[in-house]
């Protein structure tokens, strides 16, 4: 294990996504138990802000890494996903005369 810079053992940061996914999970687990001290729990919420950092790190390598294999044959075009954005509302396709009432989304959709 490291050293930081006063002496003491340092916790590392893993380098495989799981890895840090799990550490991460640990360190929330410990956090909620409402068990550490301050000092303890300050620790866990520094090594949780660095944990979820390299996380990041490694989503964005794989995101670039994806991006370059689906451009490599030039034809592939690659649209960033946009969360959040609802897709827009149904238009009635009947006679101008007869209007049908579509019901509105179910926003309450289970996943």
């Amino acid at each position: 294990m490291a050293k930081d810079s006063k002496g003491k053992a340092a916790e590392e940061v893993p380098e495989q996504y799981g890895d840090v996914v799990k550490r991460l999970e640990d360190v929330v687990a410990q956090l909620e138990g409402g068990t550490l001290t301050l000092e303890e729990s300050l620790k866990s919420f520094e090594e949780g802000i660095k944990l979820v950092r390299r996380g990041e790190q490694l989503l964005n390598t794989a995101e670039k890494r994806i991006e370059e294999l689906l451009n490599e044959d030039d034809r592939d075009v690659v649209v960033p996903l946009q969360t959040g954005v609802k897709a827009p509302a149904p238009t009635s396709r009947g006679s101008a005369g007869a209007s049908k009432s579509v019901p509105p989304p179910e926003d309450d959709v289970p996943f």
